[in-house]
This record gives structure tokens, C-alpha cells and sequence, in this order.
């Protein structure tokens, strides 16, 4: 199997003696480095090898899934601060061990999601999630293009919160579902990680079913212990909608309203549709 390695040089873990290491593991027969957004996207489709690795973060991930062929075995190599999918998939947060991991050959058919008919492997989200993740876009990087970590998210999150007064109304119409505040789209579970936590909203998602929905029906300060609540052990009072393994969910805004997939801001929307694309793709894990 012949293999192309795509490198983000920015993602907050990359480095050049990593990427050697990564290269070398791989045995890939040629390495490409991104070189602005998008451009992993245009890479992946013009790959001609038979598999493509990506050794970036979530938005490097995201990118190669909208634009790899439907025939290329994918390989994801953690090089961001998160790196979500690599981890849901069961690889190691060590790049090499990861590797080490894919150069072993096992695959996987996995499902994705789209939204708007951009392709997801994780997670999507409209409302309170997607204006953190534009939040932390509006802290920018440092000199060597590093994103902020953890703890600058958990006080972006702080802050988001208190800009809202813990209030959020229910400016969501759920089709078929009733109206709720914010909506969490998943692909897999857990949705995301806080550093080595796994943080499961919404929970039981398979990377081999549809997509599982959970939605506030409203939000108020009264109900963040709740939500803590429910991180820690799946249960919880605040009215909730939850779907599970859905082909077709469609949810409509009041006003636009920020949408996001893989940690990836997409804009303000006042719809998005959102599909299964069931046994999508082949992966390595």
C-alpha cells in the first residue's frame, strides 16, 4: 500500500522531527505540507496513493474527509491540542505510536456526517458550542502558530457563559422534535476531550450508526449543576431533546446562529441539514 502524508506545520504538536519520525514509520512515498486553508482538502483529492495519512489536528482532519477519494484508506495522526477523532478512533495521543498503529494496517469502515453538505467525523453543533469555538478563533495563535490550549478554552467558555447571563432560549426548531436552545449533533462519543477527560454530550454515539442529537430545551443558570451532572454520569433533570442513530435531522434558527463541525467554525445559519453517511469511508485505527 503506498501512502501520502499530509502535514499541518501550524497544529499545536507538529514539529520537523516529528513529521521525520511520523514519515519514516509510515513509510510514506511522499510528504505534503499545507500551506493555507483548505489546501489539505485539495491535497487529499489529488493524492493517487492508495491510503492518506494526515499528522495535523481536528481542522486538518475535517479537511481531508472533504477531499479524500472514496477508495483511499485514511490514516489520522494526532498533531493538534485536541485531536479528537484520532483518540474517538482509539490511537494513541503519542504521533509516533500512532504511527506506529496505522503502519500496522488495520482498517475500519466508519460513517461520517454531513452538515450542509459539508462532511464531519466527529461532532457538529449549532448555538452555544460553535460561538465558543468562534470565540477561541477570535483569540488567534501565537508566534509559532499555535493555537491556545484547555484552560484559555474553559475561560472562554466562562466568558461566553456570563455574555449570555446562562440564559439561552429556545431559538431552535428541531423538525419534527420541538424547539430548543442549542443543539449537539454527535458521530461519535465521546464528542470532545478536555485535555485526557472525555467529555460525552451526547453519549452511546458509533462511528458505525447515524448521528444522535442532544438539545437543551432551554438553558439557565439553574441548570448548570445539571449539566454537570450529566457529564459525569449520563443523567440529568433539564428537559432534553435526544435523538439516536439518525439518517436526516433538520433544525431551523429564529436568527443566524453559529455553526460548527470538528471544532471548525462554518458561519451563521438559519438552517442546517444534517446526514448520515452511512459506511463512508475506510480508516485506520
Amino acid at each position: 500500500m503506498t501512502t501520502t502524508l499530509i502535514v499541518n506545520p501550524f497544529a499545536s504538536r507538529v514539529s520537523e522531527e516529528l513529521v521525520a519520525r511520523v514519515a519514516h514509520t509510515l513509510g510514506a512515498e511522499q510528504v505534503l505540507h499545507t500551506e493555507r486553508a483548505g489546501h489539505a482538502t485539495e491535497l487529499a483529492r489529488e493524492a493517487g496513493t492508495d491510503s492518506v495519512v494526515v499528522f495535523s489536528g481536528d481542522g486538518g482532519f475535517n479537511e481531508v474527509l472533504n477531499g479524500v477519494r472514496p477508495e483511499t484508506t485514511v490514516g489520522f495522526v494526532p498533531g493538534g491540542g485536541t485531536s479528537v477523532l484520532s483518540r474517538a478512533l482509539g490511537l494513541s495521543r503519542d504521533p509516533v505510536t500512532a504511527a506506529r498503529a496505522i503502519a500496522a494496517g488495520r482498517t475500519r469502515r466508519i460513517s461520517l456526517g454531513r452538515a450542509n453538505g459539508r462532511r464531519f467525523g466527529f461532532s457538529a453543533g449549532l448555538g452555544l458550542d460553535a460561538e465558543l469555538i468562534r470565540r477561541m478563533d477570535a483569540r488567534g495563535r501565537d508566534a509559532n502558530g499555535k493555537r491556545p490550549g484547555d484552560l484559555v478554552f474553559a475561560w472562554t467558555a466562562l466568558q461566553a457563559l456570563a455574555a449570555h447571563r446562562s440564559r439561552f432560549d429556545d431559538v431552535l426548531e428541531i423538525e419534527g422534535n420541538g424547539r430548543a436552545a442549542f443543539a449537539l449533533v454527535a458521530n461519535a462519543d465521546p464528542y470532545t476531550y478536555a485535555g485526557p477527560l472525555p467529555l460525552r454530550l451526547p453519549r452511546g454515539a458509533r462511528f458505525e450508526g447515524g448521528l444522535d442529537l442532544l438539545a437543551p430545551r432551554a438553558f439557565r443558570a439553574r441548570h448548570l449543576p445539571g449539566a454537570v451532572r450529566y457529564l459525569l454520569t449520563g443523567r440529568t433533570e433539564i428537559p432534553l431533546v435526544t435523538l439516536r442513530d439518525q439518517d436526516l435531522i433538520v433544525i431551523r434558527a429564529v436568527a443566524p446562529t453559529a455553526l460548527q463541525v470538528d471544532g471548525e467554525d462554518l458561519g451563521d445559519v438559519t438552517e442546517v441539514v444534517l446526514e448520515s453517511e452511512r459506511a463512508a469511508i475506510s480508516v485506520f485505527f
